[in-house]
């Protein structure tokens, strides 16, 4: 994963932007209206159902607290015992209400991060997305925001909605029985709150944007652990301990660092809201008892007004009490909210200047121009030819950085240079790389994949394996259905014979082959290449020019300067020059401006 600073983030302030909470709207908008709407709307529902069940059983709870208070004071036992038993009625009723509060909370939440971490995969992984942002390198650990701050969104959102749904509720229930207690107590309490909201926010700021570099950093030093665990044995043979000794250490001390600033921040606001809290016991006391005291009311008053005025109090001090969480809240939605920015500037940025068409009959390159990014020195200029239908063609080039533009240019993903691509769907271009690349998962799902719908037979699967010199490997890792290390358990010529066997299955109109020979050998090249043939696979190799020229229809030959040349080896049929190189080339056939007769 491309390494980046905390500080390359997003330039933007950290926090409610005018953006984020559009897309915030937006994000709750389409749950609502997905495929699961319909059950999260039932369990939305029941929330709020059981969320008013709740604040009618603390409103009665304060009365009977009243009573029962009254009681004692008074000395009547009947009284006592019968509230007593009143009261633990409601403590009955009011705990299975809470219990199923914080159940269907739960699970709305648990619905809701599967259905966006559905949507936000698909997404990344849609038009090579994941791989556009790791090259612009303009978003730090996008994989982090998908899983961990997907988590939190969908958790944090629902939870202080509920909370500030609760507050309101809570404020407009006990805010009359405050107001039939005492009419100043009630004004003391909106000051109070309204006076506490505000030095919280003072004093808690910072924590936005400390909280956004906290997840960062620590996500860079998973990455670095990750990195080592997944090249140690590399690792132990350059004997590069040290390096990564120093390399964790400094990413310990980025994210201690921070952490240290905002567990000083919190100290601060701690200070703050441990005292505020503190206060709330003794200021309905120091109102309403004295009314006792006059014999205005009667004692049960007193705890039932301290109860109220915590409630009401604490409605109206959900910033103050929530402060903690809504800065680590902001922060999470900026971090999504840049994800979001980064995907919708690489899908509006495009391809730069190579368009890619899609054409179920061709395969075509036309006026096929490749630079490098860094410093625009032209690799291909101008190359044009097409590979149809079971045609062969061998490219070769001076030098691997040439024939890796080349592949990515097939595929979609460099960007540096104009021309065009004609090519069918990528599901119907196999493109075999020359560092084998095994996922985690069975050699069946690797060389067949997981269409349960289409499965492929066992003897054909075999029959490709011992055609490929393959099935003993196979046998020898445990079979088809075993999953392991591949790296560990195959070498790289079997590696890349896997993928081979998953070309030679799965059968596309084109296949676009990286150097052979170096896992290969020539031998288990013109093995490979004879099978694809058979089958009536076109191929494209790029860079094997030791394979036999009976092998291919035509070779094009790319300069170091760019320039190129095509040679037929044979009369193609199936093989046609579109075009012309460009530079001093000789007037013979197969050295000329333009390509070769006999090509279309």
């Amino acid at each position: 994963m491309r390494e980046m600073t905390p500080d390359s983030g997003p330039s933007q302030e950290v926090g409610f932007r005018r953006e984020t909470t559009v897309r915030l709207g937006r994000a709750i908008r389409n749950f609502a209206t997905s495929e699961v709407g319909t059950p999260a709307a039932a369990l939305a529902g029941l929330l709020l159902a059981l969320l008013l069940a709740i604040n009618g059983l603390n409103v009665v709870n304060s009365y009977v607290g009243r009573h029962f208070m009254t009681a004692i004071e008074r000395r009547d036992s009947h009284e006592f015992v019968r509230q007593a038993l009143i009261y633990v009625g409601v403590f009955a009723v009011s705990t299975i209400a809470a219990v199923l509060y914080r159940f269907t909370e739960e699970r709305l939440g648990l619905l809701w991060r599967q259905w966006l971490t559905g949507q936000l995969v698909r997404g990344y992984l849609a038009g090579q997305l994941f791989y556009q942002v790791e090259v612009a390198g303009t978003l730090a650990n996008p994989d982090q925001r998908i899983a961990d701050d997907v988590r939190s969104f969908t958790t944090s959102t629902l939870s202080l909605f509920l909370v500030f749904l609760n507050g309101t509720i809570t404020m407009l229930a006990f805010s009359g029985v405050l107001w039939s207690i005492s009419r100043l107590l009630f004004v003391v309490a909106v000051g109070y709150a309204a006076l506490g909201s505000l030095c919280a926010v003072l004093l808690g700021r910072p924590l936005v944007r400390l909280n956004y570099d906290q997840a960062d950093r620590e996500a860079n030093f998973r990455n670095e652990l990750v990195h080592l665990r997944q090249n140690a044995e590399a690792v132990v043979l350059m004997h590069r301990e040290a390096h990564f000794a120093a390399r964790l250490q400094q990413r310990v001390g980025a994210f201690t660092g921070n952490l240290k600033r905002i567990i000083a921040v919190n100290r601060n606001l701690s200070f703050f809201t441990t005292g505020y809290n503190y206060l709330i016991q003794i200021i309905p006391v120091l109102i309403v008892g004295p009314l006792f005291i006059r014999g205005t009311v009667e004692f049960g008053v007193i705890p039932q007004a301290s109860m109220a005025f915590a409630h009401v109090l604490g409605a109206f001090s959900l910033v103050v009490n929530q402060f903690p969480s809504l800065s680590s809240y902001a922060a999470v939605l900026a971090r999504l909210s840049a994800l979001v920015d980064a995907t919708e500037t690489i899908r509006a940025r495009g391809a730069g200047g190579i368009a890619v068409t899609e054409d179920a009959t061709r395969l075509a390159i036309e006026g096929l121009t490749l630079r490098t990014p860094q410093d625009g020195r032209v690799l291909v200029r101008d190359l044009s030819v097409e590979v149809r239908a079971g045609a062969r063609l061998l490219v070769t080039a001076p030098n691997d950085v040439v024939l890796a533009a080349l592949q990515r240019a097939i595929v979609g993903i460099w960007e540096s240079g104009d021309g065009r691509i004609v090519r069918p769907h990528l599901d119907e271009v196999l493109l075999l790389p020359e560092r084998p690349y095994l996922p985690s998962g069975t050699l069946r799902e690797l060389i067949v994949g997981i269409d349960l719908a289409h499965p492929v037979p066992d003897d054909r699967i075999w029959e490709t394996l011992r055609l490929v010199n393959l099935d003993t490997a196979v046998r020898r890792v445990g079979g088809l259905d075993s999953a392991q290390n591949w790296r560990d358990a195959l070498s790289t010529e079997e590696q890349q014979l896997v993928g081979v066997a998953r070309m030679l299955l799965a059968a596309p109109r084109f296949v676009v082959l990286a150097p052979l020979t170096p896992t290969l050998g020539v031998q288990g090249a013109t093995r490979v290449l004879s099978a694809l043939a058979e089958r009536g696979v076109g191929y494209v190799v790029l860079g094997n020019s030791e394979l036999g020229r009976e092998l291919f229809d035509a070779i094009v030959d790319i300069g170091a300067d760019g320039t190129w040349t095509h040679t037929p080896t044979k009369d193609p049929g199936s093989l046609t020059d579109r075009g012309a190189g460009h530079g001093p080339l000789s007037p013979h056939p197969s050295r000329g401006e333009g390509g070769g007769e006999g090509f279309n």
